[in-house]
């Protein structure tokens, strides 16, 4: 009697974890990482997948020390998972960007190992061959970036996905500061997968850098019609005005549309657009 009592307390306590991960996930969802944080602070015996959501809560907080310490344990019980050890590089690298020069390179390093393993886990994972794609193009050759990676990286991209793989592309010859063929990559993203409003957004980006506004303000025309009231638009949008010292007015109220929409994990943060509503007021 008392083993199959402690073994319906076993499987209890299984489903009451799945449960609140469930829900802490729903939470993460609304963006109400506090909220899922407490959720998953009551699991008595995390798992891996607690353990990576706490980490992916505390991330999107701004507290990257804590999400780092938080994921290590993710990847420690499922070292073959490629989004654990993706999400564990992105911790790594805020870290990097957010560190003294002194511990910086060494930050950086472990977000390049990180990236590297979770492209290794799993080569079709899009996320972590963009982010590591990111990494190589923007990171110095004596940390293990370099434009050759980046473009050898690309090639791989566009083998799994066409549209993918023009963006990379265009995004190296920004780097390289080749604007028109940036633009010519961008419009063969835009032509493979027209509704990908992200990719509209960047050549309306690119073109206002050149001073095309009047071109950059029609490619945000489209923009509108492929995803209207989209919230990372507006953004998108207020953040292309402000960068080029236009439409002040327009940009606040972009903003403040912005920071009342129902957010996901994949809009920017809110922090960002108060940040940029402040330096639009300011202005």
């Amino acid at each position: 009697m008392r083993i199959a009592g402690t073994v319906l307390a076993m499987i209890f306590s299984i489903a009451l974890g799945a449960q609140d991960l469930k829900q802490a996930e729903i939470l993460y969802q609304h963006t109400d990482y506090d909220g899922a944080l407490r959720v998953l602070r009551t699991v008595k015996s995390p798992d891996a997948a607690t353990w990576a959501l706490m980490g992916r809560s505390t991330f999107m907080r701004g507290d990257f020390r804590k999400a780092t310490e938080y994921l290590q344990k993710a990847v420690a019980l499922d070292p073959a998972n490629s989004d654990y050890m993706l999400w564990l590089g992105r911790s790594w690298g805020r870290r990097a960007e957010t560190a003294s020069p002194f511990v910086a390179p060494l930050n950086a390093a472990h977000a390049r190992d990180c990236f590297e393993k979770a492209v290794a886990l799993d080569a079709s994972n899009k996320d972590a061959l963009s982010d590591l794609f990111d990494y190589y193009l923007d990171a110095p050759g004596f940390l293990g970036g370099g434009y050759d990676k980046a473009a050898a990286l690309a090639d791989r991209i566009q083998a799994i996905d066409p549209a993918d793989g023009h963006f990379a592309l265009a995004e190296l010859a920004r780097k390289k500061r080749s604007y028109g063929e940036a633009e010519a990559q961008l419009r063969s993203a835009i032509q493979i997968a027209p509704r990908a409003v992200g990719r509209v957004v960047e050549l309306a980006r690119l073109l206002a850098r050149q001073g095309r506004v009047q071109e950059s303000d029609a490619v945000l025309a489209q923009a509108d019609k492929i995803a209207p009231g989209s919230p990372r638009l507006l953004y998108e949008r207020a953040s292309i005005y402000v960068e080029t010292h236009r439409k002040p007015e327009q940009a606040r109220e972009l903003l403040r549309k912005y920071l009342q929409s129902n957010l996901t994990p994949d809009d920017p943060p809110r922090q960002d657009a108060e940040k940029l509503l402040k330096r639009v007021q300011g202005a």
